[in-house]
């Protein structure tokens, strides 16, 4: 298999599993990690791929590595079963006991499936300085893949407000679709 710069890899495709027995392998050092230290692997990878395939192509991958990780993310950790709303509440609660951020629903339209929801204090961006751009294209996909896990609809997701533009939280619209 080949990767986007075309060069062979050597390295398993994703699944959940390969993610390894974190407690068992850093029984020392914990599951915890400095929010620095993920924005410096996130922004750095950014940067690689921007140099390599340019902006937009660099953030649709971002999209696309957040769809399967919020996929993945929405099959091993939440509860797909549930009502609507109970599993909003699950999925709240999940996002801020793992510190990802604190989402809040703000609109939802059961006749079309179209959302509007926020993060504070997310992971990716909050603290970021104002830079008049929406930097959350991995959360995008993210919650596209959730969405996606739960409904089994295709969601095109859209950061409309984010810290990088001077908000205090990032607000997400989804809409069923391509």
């Amino acid at each position: 298999m080949e990767n986007v710069f075309g060069k062979k890899n050597s390295h398993n495709k994703f699944s959940w599993e390969n993610l390894g027995d974190i407690t068992e392998g850093r029984g020392n050092l914990g599951e915890d990690m400095p929010v620095l230290i993920y924005r410096l692997m996130q922004y750095t990878m950014l940067d690689v791929l921007s140099e390599g395939l340019g902006p937009e192509e660099a953030n649709e991958y971002f999209r696309r590595a957040g769809f399967l990780a919020g996929t993945a993310f929405a099959n091993n950790m939440l509860d797909l079963r549930v009502e609507f709303s109970l599993f909003v509440s699950d999925l709240q609660k999940k996002l801020k006991e793992l510190k990802i951020g604190i989402l809040r629903m703000e609109a939802f339209d059961y006749q079309n499936g179209d959302i509007t929801l926020t993060v504070g204090q997310d992971l990716d961006c909050s603290g970021l300085p104002i830079t008049n751009e929406t930097v959350c294209n991995y959360d995008e996909g993210f919650i596209s893949g959730i969405l996606y896990a739960y409904s089994g609809k295709k969601y095109t997701v859209r950061e409309v407000d984010c810290w990088a533009n001077g908000d205090r939280v990032c607000r997400f619209e989804g809409t069923v679709g391509e």
